[in-house]
């Protein structure tokens, strides 16, 4: 997982309620096996005209002049501006993927959905919450100057916005640690490898006859 220390990006701002996991990634892009390749298809319904599918060729396809993403003065933007209850819906890890997938690193709301929440930190995206009058405000000065951007200081657990203001924010010390750390759960448990390996040797020679026993 790739750690999280600080970042400055450009600002999109994303402003609707309620913004569930199908329509960050809709089902319909849940049945590839793999964790890579969600990026394109991003806000489907919302970035094109037309009814998407798994294999398309997303470049030819019909783009929503009206949806924020595809506007030109938020191309290449890493932290997203968000309403209330995002990332509610069903208990999709799709959805953080391809958000890390388009670009983003951190989205910041009034409050997120519990599962949606949690699966942000396990895979390297920053969910911050601050209060939902500094969100709005965050809203004003993202509409009124094309260009702006904040700077994320994790270890500080300060934001900096792009006419100085400082706004601080607060996260739980072991999801601090992990994504300081870029470390995900497999990340974790290989930490112990050395104990791991050690457990295992002192097993098998207590019990030697468990060596090449199928599902042991």
């Amino acid at each position: 997982m790739q750690a999280f220390t600080t970042h400055q990006g450009l600002v999109a701002p994303l402003d609707r309620e309620n913004v569930d996991t199908d329509l960050i990634m809709p089902k319909q892009f849940l049945k590839s096996i793999k964790r890579t390749g969600f990026g394109p298809n991003l806000f489907d319904t919302l970035r094109y005209l037309d009814h998407g599918e798994p294999g398309m060729d997303n470049s030819k396809r019909p783009l929503n002049p009206d949806f924020v993403l595809n506007q030109e003065r938020y191309q290449g933007a890493s932290v997203l501006l968000a309403r209330k209850n995002f990332g509610c819906g069903s208990s999709r890890e799709h959805a953080p993927w391809a958000l890390l997938q388009f670009g983003f690193r951190a989205i910041l709301a009034p409050s997120f959905a519990d599962i949606f929440f949690n699966n942000c930190f396990k895979n390297g995206l920053l969910p911050i919450v601050l209060p939902e009058a500094e969100i709005s405000r965050l809203f004003d000065d993202v509409n009124a100057k094309a260009g702006y951007r904040l700077s994320i200081d994790l270890d500080a657990q300060k934001i900096v916005t792009d006419d100085g203001r400082e706004l601080s924010f607060d996260i739980e010390p072991f999801r601090k640690h992990c994504l300081l750390n870029g470390l995900d759960d497999i990340g974790m448990t290989l930490q112990k490898a050395d104990k791991i390996k050690a457990f295992e040797a002192e097993r098998l020679a207590r019990h030697p006859w468990l060596v090449g026993q199928p599902g042991v």
